[in-house]
């Protein structure tokens, strides 16, 4: 039998090695039939012997591992290959050996290395209209060598000016995309366009002249879409992308540093470039992403398509705020433009919802990008970090109400996440004493945030997950994580009362006031549990009364590992009163429930465990 890890050519060959032994054993039987009249039926292994327990018979029985080798090199032309390749090295080096030993200067050598590459390149193209094996050697040693010379060429020999050089690689680039197309070959194009990049990346590294460098990149990622038609081409898309974002990124990180020091700007760095072509990137990656998405038609989104745009709307904003700011620009004017491309990607959304293909795929895809560049430009447009957030959560509401009729599981799951950073990002902006923290008007974000979190809890209560759905169907079939929705409405609810707390108690001594603070949070916890578990008896729901418990740990915690080694007086023994309410009232609240009659609970089926 075979097993989940072998591969099907695995496969095939055990299937193989099984027949050739099962013809072997039928000849020596068949033989010694014909000699004597009967055949040993011992000697017949069993039909389900697994390919691993052929080492128990013969080795005569068994096929050679040297002649499976063989076959498997004659069938890929292994040697022939290999004796190709070095007959091109020897030529290839010859011709440096000249160049070297100045029997022809460095430009002339230059260009007679370069006419041999693209003499290997075409004969690749005549060798793949015949259906050659040896037509990708050929394309592949003109593609590397190529890149290589003008690397070369212009970095230690400075025989080859700069825009020459990266010409030449894209024209290398534009031919060996174009005999990929032409022949459905994946080989050519995946060295044209990793050589082009990678070798546009060496030039004068790590000064390139950034400009033309993100020309020879764009050029690349161009190309790697139509690469990615091809069978087996998915992978070079990624590289590309890596390449891509890691160069742009240094340029930034060089210009932002420079920029905040107020030193002279280097001219490969041309920081009037860099933001335009930041936002020549980011239009295109979205534009690639979307082709993909439609030329898919109502195929599975890939994994490229669906992640570019959301990792494309965070490292160009990232990098945009980076320049902007060191350059003392309008940071909210930057903001304002990221809202401009927030609403258009979530009108992408509505479009690729609006197509009537079954699944909507791209939706959820620039959703999450939406949702992503909405959460990164809001704060910097409106300059008020907590202020945003409710918006964000009445987006995401918003969404979930949509997505129900979309009937989009993928785009209810990204509005789970977009609350749940609502909540997260007010918790951390509200942590602490400081005034920011305890500032009165943070109460109406905070108390925005936690009715709309919890609104939105009930209503994935009241509406279930589609049932088509591939993320609740293969991960959260019973939507076990809209919980976090009410945890993040709970914690909010508690930043919002907390700074009421601690308004109302500066009007207490100074003496008292850190310990009545800390003690009156406390109280509000174990308040809160006992009006979950109360709610939770009355309604029979499980998964309010785990969390209900939740907070009876959390209320635990804080009363006896905070307050009562760090506080005294009055607001202590309200605090162990409180903790001590809330176990009661849980103790029997839950005691009656136990003992509660099966035929008296309506308990929801997809309640908690």
């Amino acid at each position: 039998m075979s097993t989940p890890d072998e591969t099907p050519d695995k496969r095939e060959e055990a299937l193989e090695n099984r027949i050739r032994m099962l013809e072997r054993q039928l000849e020596r039987l068949a033989g010694s039939v014909g000699d004597e009249g009967a055949a040993a039926p011992s000697a017949v292994p069993s039909p389900k012997t697994a390919p691993h327990q052929l080492k128990d018979y013969p080795a005569d029985d068994l096929p050679e591992i040297s002649e499976e080798i063989l076959g498997w090199a004659s069938r890929n032309a292994i040697l022939p290959r290999l004796a190709t390749v070095c007959f091109l090295m020897v030529i290839a080096l010859v011709l440096r050996a000249i160049t070297d030993s100045g029997l022809v200067n460095k430009l002339l050598g230059s260009a007679m290395g370069m006419s041999y590459a693209t003499a290997l390149m075409v004969l690749g193209w005549y060798k793949y209209s015949r259906n050659s094996l040896l037509a990708p050697v050929f394309a592949t040693c003109g593609g590397v060598l190529i890149s290589t010379i003008v690397v070369e060429t212009h970095t230690h020999f400075q025989s080859l000016p700069l825009v020459p050089a990266y010409l030449t690689l894209m024209a290398t680039g534009f031919g060996m995309a174009l005999m990929s197309c032409r022949f459905n070959a994946f080989v050519p194009i995946s060295v044209g366009v990793l050589g082009m990049c990678f070798a546009g990346a060496a030039i004068d590294y790590p000064r390139p002249f950034f400009p033309y460098l993100a020309l020879v990149l764009y050029t690349a990622n161009v190309l790697g879409y139509f690469a990615s038609q091809l069978k087996r081409c998915a992978w070079l898309r990624w590289s590309v992308l890596i390449v891509t974002m890691v160069m742009l990124q240094l340029w930034g990180v060089r210009l932002g540093i420079l920029l905040s020091k107020g030193e002279a700007i280097p001219p490969e760095l041309a920081p009037a470039w860099y933001l335009p072509v930041l936002a020549v990137f980011f239009l295109t990656f979205v534009f690639l992403s979307l082709l993909g998405i439609v030329k898919a038609g109502n195929q599975k989104t890939s994994r490229f398509n669906f992640s570019l745009p959301t990792l494309n709307v965070i490292w160009s904003y990232a990098l945009a705020r980076h320049v902007a700011e060191a350059w003392q620009m309008n940071v909210k004017l930057l903001g304002a433009i990221g809202l401009l491309g927030a609403a258009g990607l979530l009108g992408l959304a509505f479009w690729c919802a609006r197509r009537n293909i079954e699944g909507a795929p791209g939706t959820n895809t620039f959703t999450f990008a939406g949702a992503a560049l909405l959460a990164l430009s809001l704060p910097a447009a409106t300059g008020a970090f907590v202020m945003s957030l409710p918006a964000i959560s009445l987006v995401a509401i918003t969404l979930a109400i949509v997505s129900r009729v979309w009937e989009n599981g993928g785009v209810r799951g990204t509005t789970y996440l977009m609350n749940i950073y609502a909540c997260l990002a007010l918790a951390f902006a509200l942590r602490g004493e400081g005034p920011g923290a305890t500032d009165a008007v943070n109460m109406l974000s905070a108390g925005l945030v936690a009715v709309i979190s919890i609104y939105h809890y009930q209503w994935c209560r009241w509406w279930p997950a589609p049932a088509n759905s591939a993320l609740f169907d293969t991960i959260d079939r019973k939507d076990r994580s809209a919980v976090l929705l009410l945890l993040g409405g709970l914690a909010s609810g508690f930043f919002m009362i907390r700074i009421g707390i601690y308004q109302a108690i500066s009007f207490f001594p100074a003496a008292i006031q850190r310990d009545a603070f800390r003690c009156g949070q406390s109280v509000l916890i174990n308040s809160a549990a006992i009006l979950l578990i109360l709610l939770a008896y009355l309604r029979r729901d499980k998964e309010i009364r785990n969390v209900a418990i939740l907070v009876t740990i959390v209320g635990a915690t804080k009363v006896f590992l905070y307050d009562l080694l760090g506080t005294h007086g009055l607001p202590l023994v309200f605090s162990i009163f409180s903790f001590g309410m809330a176990a009661a009232v849980e103790s029997l609240a839950l005691g009656k429930w136990q003992h509660q009659p099966a035929n008296q609970t309506q308990i929801k089926e997809d309640s908690g465990v």
